[in-house]
C-alpha cells in the first residue's frame, strides 16, 4: 500500500485526510481527520525508526546493523528527533572524548588501522 501524500502537489499546503473507506464491508466515513507525526515521517526516517526499535534503542547494535559509525547514527537520531518536531539539546563534549570519537570514526571509515587507533587511545589515557 502506497504512503498517503502529505503536502499538496500545487501549492504545497498541508492535505487533511477527508474519508476512509473499509476493504471488507466497504462502510465510508467522511470527516478531516490529521495524520500523526509517524506518518509524515520521510521513508527514510520511518526505516531508521524500525531499526532503532527493533534495536530497542541501543546505538551500538544499530551501527553493526546498518554499518555506519556512531556519530552517523547519532546525527540521523537526531535529525528524526527534529523531523518528530522536538528539540535537539547539542551534546557538549570533552576534548579527550570529541578525539576518542574522531579516532573511532577514522578507524570506522578505514583511514588508519586498528593498531593505530589502539595507540592513540591510550595515549588519550595518558
Amino acid at each position: 500500500m502506497r504512503k498517503a501524500i502529505e503536502k499538496c502537489p500545487a501549492c504545497g499546503g498541508e492535505l487533511l485526510i477527508t474519508r476512509m473507506s473499509c476493504t471488507s464491508c466497504e462502510t465510508v466515513i467522511q470527516g478531516r481527520y490529521a495524520s500523526c507525526k509517524f506518518c509524515k515521517l520521510s521513508p527514510e526516517s520511518l526505516r531508521f525508526l524500525e531499526i532503532f526499535v527493533k534495536n530497542r534503542g541501543n546505538v551500538k547494535e544499530m551501527e553493526r546493523e546498518l554499518g555506519i559509525p556512531y556519530s552517523t547514527v547519532r546525527g540521523q537520531l537526531n535529525d528524526l528527533i527534529q523531523e518528530l518536531g522536538f528539540e535537539v539539546e547539542p551534546v557538549e563534549e570533552d576534548g579527550v572524548t570529541a578525539r576518542r570519537r574522531e579516532i573511532l570514526d577514522r578507524l570506522d571509515r578505514g583511514e588508519i588501522k586498528a593498531s593505530e587507533a589502539a595507540e592513540m587511545l591510550a595515549q588519550l589515557k595518558q
